[in-house]
């Protein structure tokens, strides 16, 4: 049997690969595959071994994008949702439509290939990293050329923005410029940002100058690899073309260089995406947009039950309360919270003026744009369910009356869930696994007021509470290279929550060893700290991107001691120049 599920298996991928290429010759010149299909023995002996758990079941790497790009029929959004029938160029306001199709427009200057992560080419793109080299992959990838018959599209949304409705929102410099399934089943849609004007430009010259695309770039990695549900970012364009910015939204204009990032997510629809159809009573979209989502991503909901969306919504409040505690427990400012900046999946998506902050300060505000702290660290969590309060509104368009009072009970859940999920996550970081050892929450609550009161640093505290053996702690023996929680140690308090953490250990047989392993696996050593994102910054507007490939590497592994990071001074006390960095919505 396994036999024969294998002969198929192979069967399948083999057609995929020489009839799709077939099917595709007739559309234009077209290099013919570089190397045979797998022989059905290579196959058998790949997913045995998959089978038995030896390695995992690898196909093909493609060094060239006309080999790995099949043209075919399945764009899911062009074939699902209705396409604004206007494609000439334009800002406009746009109605009865998801998307628009929009051309991306390429840069008239020189381009380079600042960065990439390898993780995405190779094991979601199944791209060789050899490809990075070859003219066609920076074309496609800058927006030069469009991918063979694929249709570029803008997505159209709303969005309350700092609590206010803004209408129209929509992708004023990013294009969707394909719908790609990997070799393991996965569907990505491939996003460029900074990729030229859209119907959604607004008063926006549609690009994104390095210092925003570098942020984002290493912030959805790092994200990624600290285990925080992400966007992605496969490759870092930039540019000799210059576009001018206020940064600081002073007056000052400067002339700042220009990139494009190529981001990937299993599906772009934020909340925003339910709001504007919701707001402007197109109903059967907004059903269509639903439906899509359970039907692509949540596929344990039945579609033709009809408390579906209400299934939907209770996923969502859930995921997004988790989601948010691994923000906090992690030290991770957004910046910019608003519903268009929100995930259905839910994921962290549209890295703006984030920060993972230095000490402990839970009134952090990160966005300089942001007079009124609305999206500070602290005010994260009410935001979530401001957010979901605004998603539950449009969701009510498309139910009965009868189940609005229970949307309403699925929101109130969400309270609970966030609060169980953030003494969780930092009930780990105490290396405390099971949630009965952590049921009095105050020795989470008094940790972080010392850190509070004595400015120490965030991820360092924690990482370095791993570090120390715990007799050690309670005695106060700490080396001079702990510097954070040197500065710990200075509170009053100190000793007497040692030793109840202390105590807490012993009770439930916590040995030491167990407790610094465990704490190792969840705290990391290295955060894209802002100072660290500035110096990559700064080296790659003089087109020195070794800095910024040595950051992502480190990035890639921030649980790990590593050496280089550690003589670049990425484990230390952040210099004091990094606290005068400010960053806005800018970009």
């Amino acid at each position: 049997m396994f036999l024969i599920i294998c002969i198929i298996c192979y069967l399948s991928f083999s057609s995929r690969y020489i009839l799709g290429r077939t099917k595709s010759r007739d559309d234009r010149d077209h290099k013919s595959l570089s190397s045979a299909p797998l022989s059905i023995i290579e196959w058998f002996l790949r997913a045995e071994q998959h089978r038995k758990g030896i390695c995992p079941v690898k196909i093909r790497q493609f060094s060239k994008i006309s080999d790995w790009w099949i043209p075919n029929s399945q764009q899911l959004l062009v074939n699902t949702f209705p396409i604004d029938p206007e494609e000439k160029a334009g800002v406009r306001i746009v109605k009865n439509a998801l998307f628009s199709r929009t051309n991306t427009t390429p840069f008239e200057g020189l381009v380079s290939v600042a960065a990439w992560s390898e993780n995405v080419l190779v094991n979601v793109l199944d791209l060789d990293l050899a490809v990075v080299e070859i003219s066609e992959f920076v074309e496609v990838f800058s927006g030069k050329v469009s991918l063979r018959g694929s249709t570029p599209l803008t997505h159209r949304y709303g969005g309350h923005q700092f609590g206010v409705w803004a209408d129209q929102l929509g992708d004023g410099r990013a294009h969707m410029i394909g719908e790609y399934t990997n070799q393991h089943g996965q569907r990505y849609e491939l996003n460029l940002k900074g990729s030229g004007k859209t119907p959604y430009s607004r008063n926006g010259d549609g690009r994104a100058i390095v210092r925003s695309s570098v942020r984002e770039f290493l912030a959805s990695e790092a994200m990624f690899h600290l285990g925080i549900p992400t966007s992605r970012c496969a490759t870092l364009i930039t540019a000799t073309d210059t576009v001018k910015r206020d940064l600081l939204y002073n007056g000052k204009l400067s002339d700042e260089k220009t990139a494009i990032v190529l981001r990937l997510a299993p599906s772009w629809f934020r909340f925003g995406s339910a709001e504007i159809l919701a707001k402007h009573g197109e109903l059967n979209i907004l059903r269509q947009l639903l439906d899509f989502v359970i039907e692509s991503h949540f596929k344990e909901i039945t579609l033709l039950d009809s408390t579906k969306y209400l299934e939907l919504f209770s996923i969502i409040v859930q995921q997004t309360a988790e989601m948010i505690a691994m923000w906090q427990a992690t030290g991770f400012v957004h910046g910019v919270g608003n519903t268009d900046n929100f995930s259905l999946l839910p994921m962290t998506i549209d890295y703006g003026p984030f920060q993972f902050m230095d000490s402990y300060d839970p009134e952090l505000v990160s966005n300089a744009s942001d007079d009124e702290g609305r999206y500070s660290y602290r005010n994260q969590p009410k935001i979530g369910r401001y957010n979901l309060d605004k998603l539950a509104e449009s969701l009510k368009r498309v139910l009965n009356k009868d189940q609005h009072s229970t949307i309403s009970i699925i929101l109130d859940g969400y309270d609970s869930t966030y609060r169980q999920a953030y003494i969780s996550a930092f009930c780990k970081k105490l290396g405390l696994q099971g949630s009965s050892e952590c049921d009095d929450e105050r020795l989470v609550v008094d940790l972080l007021k010392m850190m509070e009161d004595t400015k120490s640093d965030f991820t360092m505290t924690f990482r370095q509470l791993g570090d120390v053996p715990i007799d050690d702690l309670e005695t106060n023996v700490i080396n001079k290279s702990h510097w954070a929680l040197l500065d710990l140690q200075m509170h009053p308090k100190f000793i007497q929550w040692m030793t109840t953490y202390h105590k807490i250990l012993v009770d439930y047989g916590i040995v030491d060893e167990v407790r610094r392993t465990n704490m190792h696996r969840v705290n990391p050593k290295y955060v894209l700290r802002n100072w660290m994102a500035e110096d990559a910054i700064a080296a790659v507007k003089r087109n020195d991107y070794s800095v910024i490939r040595k950051l992502l590497h480190v990035l890639q592994n921030p649980f790990d001691d590593q050496i280089e990071a550690d003589v670049l001074g990425y484990a230390n006390r952040p210099p004091k120049w990094s606290s005068t960095i400010r960053v806005s919505c800018a970009s």
